[in-house]
């Protein structure tokens, strides 16, 4: 086993791991939460300090 070996071996494993992200970021299953988390800056219900004070 020589560098290029490992060279190989690291580029597939890199690879195997961005395609798993990339199929959990772009899977039906998670897409509800998504919207959900990118709708949280326009969301103006309840400042977090106001919360803290009890207010609403």
């Amino acid at each position: 086993m020589d560098i290029n070996d490992l060279r190989i071996f690291f580029t597939l494993a890199s690879l195997a791991c961005f395609v798993g992200i990339a199929r959990w970021a772009y899977s039906r299953n998670n897409r509800v939460r998504f919207d959900e988390d990118a709708m949280l800056p326009f969301d103006d219900e309840a400042l977090p300090s106001q919360v803290e004070r009890g207010q609403k």
